[in-house]
């Protein structure tokens, strides 16, 4: 682990990760206690339910609120907004001629062959995007400024049509950002209590369809994120935690809750960025050179690759499809956002995953879920149709009493009814149709491991899987079976691992500005560098840990790749270095490289990293306390076993045998027959195949 740079302050620290099903909450005490918990979510407002986690888990702590000295939170709330559409009325304001910006897009298809497949609805309609007579050109000139008349015109009638949020995104304004935001200046004050966002203040890069996007991404779901955070801080204020509230970031850092509510773009992957960063300080702890990090909860699965200890981040992605993914032959299927995040391939695959039969006799599984309400069948939440984690209980995989710490009530009767409408359209047993669902989840999480691994020019059977999530661990063996990885870990407290991240995530921001000619010169883009640099040190004080990165490409590229400058004076010889990093890089990822020559500097970027003082290795080693009767119940693999159920503490360092069913109080790992099962010394469930 690195070295830590923050004074640790006595008191307790909250993480709550809420998800489509469960809100996850760990608490870190002073002298290391650790409380863990797991409840429904609470939609629409998933804030009351973190707020009631919080106070239930101090409870069980024995803490009193006013010790509390830190609030992690990984929230999906703008991610929800675009899903559901239901954000706030966006306009945007651009330069006369690029209204349909938006419309025209990229030239991508996530399916080549449906033609049935149409473009994503823009987020904000033509009628309400705004042009102004004004141009910069690319030189920065202006040709001519925005008339201050004019802009005021249009605010009254943004005001008039009920616009909620506004996206300025004029045409080359990366080179002259103060145009842009005095664009965006002069409409606040014309348009009190709007949302207004300027594309230079998300995303000061080339490209104008990817900056309105995600200018618009940003404005679209900035009410929504600014009224949820202003909730729960008033929320948890009234419960008597006052402590400082910490969002995590799709780039795998916590920022402040006051300037995710400026930015709400940067949290999109929030949630799911948590737990690769928890995987993430997991495989630096135990020398663990290549690994793939699985996290399936209620409504998705989700992979992300970690090599030499560092997860991959993407310079843009797409939120909305069906299948996010960084990577551009995939993509076409959701909005282009271009902020840091860790490259994570996510597909409609979790526990509440509806199972269903079309019209030619085709077994699905997701994309729709049962959610948290009514959730799957077998919770008795008044949900009907068969869901994974109904088929889970039929296969014996799942407790047929209670899941989460007996917070949620099992009825395997109402599993049976719903998986028997399944059943009869197959013309099948119910645990034959249930084990089809089983292994349909498997084959579809397959694509999402290859979209991180082999389709980066990675084999995926180099890696070690770590599994997690409130599913993951049921369904970890047979993915990796499937791909050919021969090990996967199962951490401690797996189905709040997400949570766990929170607690050891950095605080972290990220400054960024476009390649000029100028700074072909070393000296002039060293210069330029401590600039971006004192920018995020005068943010997060003098302690901060600051890389230097270059986003590069060949010349005639649509896609760049990022790359870490090495430490040191910026010198001529340390650029050449740069350069051979990503020839490296590019062929490895692509298979070919090319000269120096053909090389094209794209973006500057520093992340700034302020190091938390808490370290995994002190929640990853505390033993199992939990006291259970080891038992067994019959499980369908193949054909059905009588199949061992025990806890984690039972299990010791000697591998033994598979089948076998482990369980946690978060989560439940299926150990398939064929396999191998041992306890390392952090108390990890390790599964491996073959001969120990």
């Amino acid at each position: 682990m690195p070295p830590s740079h923050e004074p640790r302050a006595v008191g307790w620290r909250i993480a709550a990760d809420i998800g489509g099903t469960f809100t996850d909450v760990i608490a870190l005490g002073p002298a290391g206690e650790v409380v863990p918990m797991k409840v429904p979510s609470t939609p629409p407002d998933y804030g009351a339910g973190v707020v009631t986690a919080t106070t239930d888990v101090l409870s069980s702590a024995g803490a009193p609120h006013d010790s509390v000295i830190a609030m992690l939170h990984g929230t999906t709330v703008a991610t929800n907004a675009i899903l559901a559409m239901n954000g706030a009325r966006t306009a945007v304001v651009t330069t006369r001629g690029f209204r349909d910006v938006l419309e025209l897009g990229r030239l991508r298809r996530p399916v080549l062959y449906d033609l049935s497949w149409s473009k994503p609805t823009p987020l904000a309609r033509r009628r309400n995007r705004y042009e102004l007579d004004q141009r910069i050109a690319a030189d920065g000139h202006l040709q001519p400024p925005a008339a201050e008349d004019e802009i005021r015109t249009l605010a009254a009638r943004l005001r008039a049509d009920g616009i909620e949020a506004v996206a300025v995104c004029l045409i080359n304004s990366y080179v002259r950002p103060d145009e842009e935001r005095r664009v965006a200046e002069l409409l606040r004050r014309g348009l009190p209590g709007v949302f207004v966002t300027a594309s230079v203040d998300v995303s000061p890069q080339l490209q104008e369809f990817e900056r309105t996007s995600t200018a618009t991404v940003n404005a679209y779901v900035g009410p929504a994120v600014h009224g949820y955070l202003t909730r729960l801080e008033a929320g948890l204020r009234a419960v008597g935690v006052s402590a400082p509230l910490l969002v995590m970031q799709s780039s795998g850092g916590l920022l402040d809750a006051a300037s995710v509510a400026e930015r709400p773009v940067q949290i999109i992957e929030s949630g799911p960025a948590a737990g690769v960063t928890a995987v993430q300080n997991l495989a630096q702890l135990i020398g663990l050179s290549s690994v793939v990090a699985f996290d399936m909860g209620g409504t998705t699965a989700k992979a992300s690759l970690i090599e030499d200890g560092e997860p991959f981040v993407s310079a843009d992605y797409e939120v909305g499809g069906g299948m996010n993914v960084a990577r551009g032959l995939s993509s076409g299927a959701g909005y282009p956002v271009r902020t840091p995040s860790i490259d994570i391939a996510e597909v409609g695959s979790g526990g509440g995953s509806i199972i269903s039969v079309d019209a030619a006799g085709a077994l699905h599984v997701g994309p729709a879920s049962a959610g948290s309400i009514p959730g799957p069948a077998c919770y008795g939440h008044g949900g009907e149709l068969p869901t994974l984690t109904d088929a889970n209980v039929m296969l014996g995989y799942l407790s047929p009493r209670s899941l989460a710490g007996g917070r949620v009530a099992m009825h395997p009767d109402l599993a049976a009814k719903a998986l028997s409408v399944v059943a009869d359209q197959l013309g099948s047993e119910v645990a034959e149709a249930a084990r089809g669902a089983y292994q349909v989840a498997v084959s579809s999480m397959t694509t999402a491991v290859k979209a991180v691994t082999s389709e980066r020019g990675r084999d995926p059977r180099e890696a070690t899987m770590v599994a997690f999530g409130g599913a993951g661990p049921l369904y970890a063996a047979a993915l990796a079976r499937e791909l050919g990885i021969s090990t996967v870990i199962v951490p401690v407290y797996p189905g709040l691992f997400s949570s766990l991240g929170l607690l050891v995530a950095d605080t972290e921001r990220h400054e960024l500005t476009p390649y000029r000619s100028e700074f072909a010169d070393a000296g002039v883009l060293a210069a330029e560098f401590e600039r971006l640099a004192a920018k995020v040190g005068d943010q997060l004080g003098a302690d901060a840990v600051v890389d230097r990165l270059l986003d590069m490409r060949y010349r005639g590229q649509r896609f760049e790749l990022r790359i870490r400058v090495p430490d040191g004076e910026l010198t001529d010889d340390l650029l050449a270095e740069a350069l051979a990093r990503f020839h490296a890089e590019h062929e490895r990822t692509y298979g070919r490289a090319g000269t120096d020559d053909l090389v094209e500097l794209v973006n500057l970027r520093v992340r700034g990293r302020l190091r938390t003082s808490v370290s995994i290795e002190e929640v990853l080693s505390r033993p199992d306390t939990a006291v259970r009767h080891p038992g067994t119940r019959e499980c369908r693999f193949d054909e059905t076993t009588t199949t061992p159920v025990v806890g984690r503490s039972d299990l010791g360092a000697e591998p033994v045998d598979g089948p076998m069913v482990i369980e946690d109080m978060d989560a439940t790992t299926l150990v398939p027959p064929g396999a191998r099962v041992h306890l390392d010394r952090f108390n990890n469930i390790v599964i491996t195949w073959g001969a120990a």
